[in-house]
């Protein structure tokens, strides 16, 4: 193997180390906050604690990375400024709000079919006809949908909250704005900026709508319980903040500079899955059989959607290039900007 071949095989394996890093840490804020959420925290308290964090880590290295492109920052101000309220402080208001309610793996799954909203909002403004990839990958997470809600069994029709269920297709319509926004913004700013110019727009959008009572914030330092365990309130808070939030998005900047934004993408769908597996041993929170089936079709109908999208929109791929099959579009997902909650 030559040293070029060796340095490239190295660069990806830590990029694909990093996706997980990602996905991983972001996977880790809905097992994280419910606690806090059933200790008293308001939603609006938690995803200021968290996003504030997360802007204080981050905001000297973004403006590290902004030296020299103060122009073009000065150009996207109103659309960061839109992107902050929905697509951050508005989508993890209302996930935050549909945990204290439902299982995590239930509310994350339906805020993805946020990606379906998206195919749905470009094809009725846009006049944007989706591939038949596109139909069949939403067909099928819609009924992943249903199954992960499991209106039909017994017991499970009535643990449901509707109330929660709103809350979560809130976070869905939160994660299509996402998409929607992300795309509009200068590619040539640093992935950083969009994520920290989010974020510390959101800090005064949520923090406005407390002093305002528009939203409630409410905190306490009552000890949390989490795997059975009594915790200081300020263990996972700190983990919400410079966790699932700062080293989640650093990670998965760094992923997406190794791997290119396709591998980076497919790998953020690791969070589901890191999800339902961490409130499964710290909150006892156990799909039902049917909930699993449900959750593999929710993810095979969004990589279903992503490729329709990708095939529909890219050009041509040369016969030699080695990138796979199905590229997700740099337009439709930002690179290093994760939707995460």
């Amino acid at each position: 193997m030559t040293g070029v071949g060796w340095m490239a095989d190295q660069r990806t394996a830590a990029g694909v180390g990093l996706g997980l890093l990602a996905g991983l840490s972001f996977g880790s804020s809905g097992p994280a906050a419910k606690p806090l959420l059933q200790s008293g925290w308001s939603p609006g308290a938690v995803v200021l604690v968290r996003i504030g964090l997360a802007a204080a880590a981050l905001l000297l290295p973004t403006l590290w990375l902004l030296r020299g492109r103060i122009r073009p920052a000065r150009g996207a101000v109103g659309r960061l400024v839109v992107f902050g309220v929905l697509a951050v402080a508005g989508m993890q208001i209302c996930y935050f709000a549909a945990i204290s309610q439902l299982p995590v793996g239930v509310a994350l799954l339906v805020e993805y079919s946020g990606i379906v909203l998206v195919v749905l909002w470009q094809w009725a403004v846009r006049r944007s006809r989706p591939a038949a990839l596109t139909l069949v990958g939403a067909a099928v997470a819609l009924a992943g949908l249903v199954l992960v809600i499991d209106p039909f069994a017994g017991a499970g029709a009535g643990s449901i909250s509707v109330t929660g269920l709103l809350w979560a297709f809130g976070a869905a319509i939160g994660l299509a704005a996402y998409y929607l926004l992300a795309g509009r913004i200068d590619p040539q700013l640093p992935p950083l900026l969009v994520v920290t110019g989010g974020m510390v727009v959101g800090v005064p959008a949520v923090a406005l709508a407390g002093v305002t009572g528009l939203l409630p914030l409410t905190a306490g330092t009552t000890p949390v319980t989490m795997a059975g365990h009594s915790l200081p309130w300020l263990l996972p808070v700190l983990w919400l903040g410079l966790v699932t939030a700062a080293v989640a998005y650093v990670s998965g900047v760094l992923a997406v500079q190794r791997l290119g934004s396709t591998v980076a993408s497919f790998l953020g769908l690791s969070e589901v899955l890191f999800a339902v597996a961490i409130a499964w041993l710290l909150l006892s929170e156990i799909p039902t059989a049917v909930q699993g089936l449900g959750a593999v079709a929710v993810l095979a109908g969004v990589v279903g959607v992503q490729c329709g999208e990708a095939r529909s929109t890219s050009p041509t791929v040369p016969t030699s290039d080695p990138s796979p099959s199905c590229p997700i579009d740099a337009a439709t997902v930002e690179p290093g900007v994760s939707p995460r909650e």
